[in-house]
């Protein structure tokens, strides 16, 4: 009865509970209570489950406030055999919490957990493991292992689950059981459900993570349960793949770059006949190497990934993130931008994670957030940290052609409050001057106006990036230096003064006058100052003493003396040692001789860099990443291999029991096994579907080098329908032709002259070029696409656009056979050509000539119905006068006899008048007709747009044509790379425009001009001060040579003594304002309004050269 009593009065009494009603005023802290939890302590030991159930409540309740409840573990231990299931899993709970605390009573208990092991409810089973796991004694490892040894065979998956996260409690506890614990990782690893994989890829990450063998087996597996993982498994599984695929698979960029100059090299090299021929070796090596194929793992493995980016968890997303910057083909990491911007609208924690990281991939891959930069500008709510971060990321994104935008928003930035805010963004002006140095003169002048504000602590940071600016080109620089001079008697803060001190001393050159009087100035206020401001007084008087000694000398030793009885250390020796390498005494050393040498000496421009320049050598998403230090237990990101491991590795052999089912003769030709074997999941199928095209779908470009893909497409052939055996028996037809010609090739090749395999490799150089771009671009269409046609059924609907386009391609459709005939031709022309390189007879002709001819024929109406807008552009009637100036596209040596000129025509581009027009003018220099004269593989800058000219079929031998393509330049003078393909060949060529081509008159009336002048003042306004060339000697000619140099219109205007003009951007519709006014003499001063300031300063530069002239 004294335990229901006690238990009605605690339920009753509304004092509080003895517990937790302990009041610290009266001295209970000090004093034992030995009274304490009295009544749970009879409640536990009361014979009644329901009074035994309402004590563990309450102790557990406890512990979840952070209330120390050890005191009652013996009370609450001798209920570890209770019958009661609610009481027993409360019991375990408590002695998870307390068991290491208590070992010694826990281990009276350890039978009674070993029978636990054997219970038949499986959360008492997993319960009574993680009690016996958190007891930390050496003296039951044993008892330990045998129990995760059973645990890991148990018929329930949260068991398992549990067995996995006891292994790395024990290994911690005795690490001489390694081998043991690895044995029960590996047959955990086989485990085929959700729930065990990610806890097991965690104890295998905690024990051995060096182990990769264990993974081969299980990897498709893993990729294939990703999905269905709970959310923190999913993070492990990703980042140890990650490590794994580095390990395993190709670096899908590594050939890009090389393969890029390599087709440029290999065109060169054959017009220099003096070259090593070392060098030519590696040249014609390099367009041989093989083109990237990449592995169908890889693929399974980004494809799996890739619909997580859509998770509602932050880390899930962070982690498919890191695993795509550091695993996907550049033309694939894209993807992730889109989910990293997502998480941007989370909590201000969330936030900090996501920026630091894309931080650092904005400085490599600085196009894939280009389109977001909005979501980077900062708020008025924003924590400090984070809109530094922000600050940081709009920094790296600036280039030529969002630099006004992203300086216009660091302008309102700097009216902040937040003062930390305010320096950081002034930095950031700083960072994109040095970057960019299209606008440093911009940025300089406007930080030198920042240098009358008000706020001390702006005017102070704004001195420290001016001085690191200045060094950049100090001698056109020196009314700043002098302007600054005078502001050392209003500046308080010591690094600005000591960064002023520094530029004069520095530069006192420049400053001869001024520079004396800030050293007397100085000298007066020596000991007031802070030590960094006294070492550079010192400074700046030893070097006036060296230049200007009969101004300076008492000065100097003034300073001297002060500094020698300063009370830090630092200046009374910088004092000393400076005496004696200046004022030259009969002891003083041989670097007195040299001192002119040592403080004078020219100092290189201090680099500005972001902080997270060197960052993605750590992980990205990991701990050591943030903290940008190693931290304990980060696993180093393995260097991609040289050459690719053996991918059979990862082959699964079926077990018996599975052949016994009902799809048995569909189940024998399977390499690998479905994971959901009980319901026709997706991922088996699927994932072989996906192995298979992969290889299919490049095995024209590759089939020699893809051995195993096309082996295991033999494979898994079986399983495809008959319509498809169908497309592949087509297919197959259709490689025959180029496999007979890689058969005959070596034949050929020992016949060959020295010119003709130049030829050859040159042109094997361009394959590879196109050959990667497929791989790497269009693969994932590709692949999952024939997948798609084999299980249309399962497929998400995400991918249907891909799986039509591609059955466009494959299938034979009636609507399009003029195009397929004629690629077909083409190639065979191509490879014919190859062939018969020595015999230069045009045998080859009699192929293609019907498929060319069809061609034509079907074209006649197409190309009528553009004769309208030809007629418009009339690019034959714009007959190059002399003020439009021709450049060379392509000489006439290096095209081979075909000769290339273009010209920028200004006139409006009718087909999109957002367009540039440019008119090419082909001439055949050859005596052989050249054929289908045409464009391909425009690589352009983001953004930027191609609309190419209508294809020259024919051109007669010493004719020429003439044609007009538009380009959207996107007001930037960034080039159009693209290449310049005739029947036979293809050049690498480039368009760039002078920034005066991209824009197109407008016509303002002289009011208008002066309205729109006066939005566009500030930092939208560029003045230059120039003289006049000796030919610039009335108005027509300053017009004439200002119009010839950007396409602009002239503004009516009152005074005789301006020329005004104006123009529209071609493509956003800025408008450009340009004003030249003369001076008395040859003096002009020349000003240019527009919003884009990287526009107004290149077109400044370009206008004062044609008027001084």
């Amino acid at each position: 009865m004294s335990a229901s009593s006690a238990f009605s009065d605690e339920k009753g009494g509304s004092s509080g509970e003895p517990e937790y009603g302990h009041d610290p005023a009266s001295g209970g802290i000090f004093s034992s209570d030995y009274k304490r939890h009295d009544d749970l302590k009879e409640m536990l030991d009361s014979n009644k489950d329901s009074l035994k159930l309402e004590a563990m409540k309450r102790i557990v309740a406890m512990i979840a406030r952070g209330k120390n409840a050890s005191d009652l573990f013996p009370a609450v231990v001798k209920n570890v055999a209770c019958k009661n299931i609610e009481v027993k899993k409360l019991v375990y709970v408590y002695l998870v919490r307390y068991a290491e605390e208590q070992q010694d009573l826990a281990l009276l208990s350890i039978s009674t957990f070993q029978r636990g092991l054997k219970d038949p409810n499986q959360l008492i089973r997993a319960s009574a493991l993680r009690v016996l796991s958190s007891i930390r004694v050496t003296i039951i490892v044993p008892i330990m292992m045998l129990a995760i040894k059973e645990a890991a065979s148990d018929m329930s998956p949260y068991v398992r689950k549990t067995a996995a996260h006891a292994i790395p409690k024990l290994h911690s506890l005795d690490p001489e059981q390694k081998d043991q614990l690895i044995e029960v990782i590996e047959k955990l690893l086989a485990d085929k459900t959700t729930l065990v994989a990610g806890s097991v890829v965690m104890a295998f990450e905690e024990v051995c993570p060096d182990r990769i063998d264990l993974i081969h087996k299980n990897y498709r597996k893993l990729c294939n349960l990703l999905i269905d993982v709970e959310e923190w498994g999913q993070v492990v599984i990703i980042n140890m793949l990650t490590r794994y695929a580095r390990t395993q698979f190709l670096n899908p960029n590594v050939n890009e770059s090389l393969l890029e100059e390599s087709g440029e090299r290999a065109f060169y090299a054959s017009d220099d006949d003096e070259e090593d021929e070392d060098k030519k070796a590696e040249e014609a090596a390099l367009p041989k190497r093989k083109p990237y194929v990449m592995d169908p793992d890889h693929r399974l493995l980004l494809r799996n990934t890739k619909p997580l980016l859509q998770s509602r968890n932050a880390a899930v997303v962070m982690a498919v993130a890191q695993l795509y910057f550091h695993l996907a083909p550049k033309a694939e990491v894209g993807v992730i931008a889109k989910a990293l911007v997502r998480l941007m609208r989370s909590h201000s924690e969330v936030q900090y994670v996501v920026l630091q990281n894309v931080a650092t991939m904005s400085i490599k891959r600085r196009g894939m957030f280009e389109p977001y930069l909005k979501s980077f500008y900062i708020r008025s709510t924003d924590p400090t940290q984070i809109k530094i971060l922000k600050l940081e990321v709009l920094t790296n994104l600036a280039n030529e052609t969002n630099i006004s935008t992203i300086l216009r928003e660091f302008q309102t930035y700097i009216k902040s409050m937040d003062k930390d805010f305010v320096a950081a963004s002034i930095q950031a002006i700083g960072r994109c001057a040095t970057n960019i140095g299209e606008v440093r003169d911009t940025c300089l002048n406007g930080l030198v106006q920042l240098l009358s504000n008000r706020d001390e602590l702006v005017v102070a940071e704004s001195v420290v990036v001016i001085k690191k600016l200045l060094q950049m080109q100090p001698e056109q620089h020196s009314d700043i230096i002098k302007h600054m001079a005078k502001l050392i008697d209003n500046i308080q803060v010591p690094m600005a003064r000591a960064s002023i001190l520094w530029l004069i001393g520095e530069y006192c050159e420049h400053v001869p006058k001024i520079s004396p009087d800030v050293l007397r100035k100085m000298a007066k206020s020596f000991t007031n100052e802070e030590d960094i401001v006294k070492l550079q007084i010192i400074n700046l008087a030893a070097k006036l003493y060296l230049t200007n000694s009969k101004q300076t000398k008492l000065l100097t030793q003034y300073v001297l003396n002060l500094a020698k009885y300063d009370q830090n250390y630092d200046i009374r020796d910088r004092a000393r040692f400076i005496r004696q390498l200046i004022v030259p005494t009969d002891k003083s050393g041989a670097l007195s001789k040299y001192a002119k040498k040592l403080f004078l000496a020219l100092k290189p421009a201090p680099v500005l860099e972001s902080p997270f320049k060197d960052r993605d050598h750590f992980q990205l998403g990991s701990l050591s990443h943030l903290l940008n230090a190693k931290a304990g237990g980060y696993q180093e990101l393995p260097d991609w291999p040289e050459s690719a491991p053996d991918p059979s590795v990862r082959n699964v052999e079926i077990p018996d029991w599975s052949k016994c089912t009902s799809r048995k003769d569909r189940k024998e030709k399977k390499v690998e096994k479905p994971f959901y074997s009980d319901s026709d999941g997706e991922s088996g199928p699927t994932e072989s579907a996906d192995s298979e095209s992969d290889s299919g779908s490049r095995s024209e470009s590759a089939s020699a080098s893809d051995e195993s893909a096309s082996g295991s497409e033999s494979e898994e052939s079986g399983e495809e329908t008959e319509s498809e055996e169908e497309d592949e028996e087509e297919e197959k037809k259709k490689k025959k032709r180029p496999d007979k010609t890689k058969a005959k090739k070596p034949v050929e090749e020992s016949a060959e002259s020295e010119q003709s395999s130049g030829a050859e490799d040159r042109k094997r150089g361009r394959k590879v070029v196109k050959n990667q771009k497929s791989a790497s671009e269009s693969e994932s269409e590709s692949e999952s696409s024939e997948s798609e046609e084999e299980e249309s059924e399962e497929e998400s609907g995400e991918e249907s656009e891909s799986d039509t386009d591609i059955r466009k391609k494959k299938t034979p459709v009636s609507k399009q056979p003029p195009k397929q005939s004629k690629k077909e031709s083409k190639k065979e022309t191509q490879e014919m050509s190859l062939l018969d390189l020595d015999d230069f007879e045009p045998t080859t002709a009699t192929a293609p000539v019907t498929p060319v001819n069809f061609m034509s024929s079907s074209l006649v109406s197409d190309l009528e119905g553009l004769s309208l807008t030809d007629s418009i552009l009339a690019p034959t009637t714009i007959a190059p006068s002399g003020s439009i100036k021709m450049y060379e596209l392509l000489h006439r040596i290096k095209g081979e006899g075909l000769a290339v000129e273009y010209c920028f025509s200004r006139q409006p581009f009718s087909p999109d008048p957002n367009m540039v027009a440019v008119q090419i003018q082909f001439t055949n220099n050859t005596n052989s007709e050249t054929k289908n004269l045409h464009i391909e593989e425009p690589k352009l800058q983001s953004g930027m747009r191609v609309r190419e000219f209508s294809e020259i079929e024919v051109l007669a031998a010493g004719d020429s044509v003439t044609v007009v393509m538009g380009i959207d330049f996107c007001d930037s003078t960034q080039a159009a790379n693209f290449q310049l393909c005739t029947h036979t060949r293809k050049f690498f060529v480039t368009i760039q425009p002078p920034v005066g081509e991209l824009m197109t008159p407008a016509f303002l009336t002289e009011n208008d001009f002066k309205k729109e002048q006066g939005k566009l003042m500030g930092m939208n306004e560029i003045s230059e001060k120039l003289s006049l060339g000796e030919k610039c000697v009335n108005e027509h000619i300053i017009v004439e040579r200002v119009t010839a140099t950007a396409n602009l219109s002239r503004v009516p205007c009152g005074s005789d003594k301006e020329c005004r003009f104006a123009g529209k951007t071609v493509s956003s519709g800025c408008l450009v304002l340009v004003t030249v006014a003369t001076k008395e003499g040859v003096g002009a001063q020349l000003t240019v309004n527009c919003e884009k300031m990287v526009i107004g300063t290149m077109l400044v530069k370009d206008i004062l050269q044609a008027l001084s002239q």
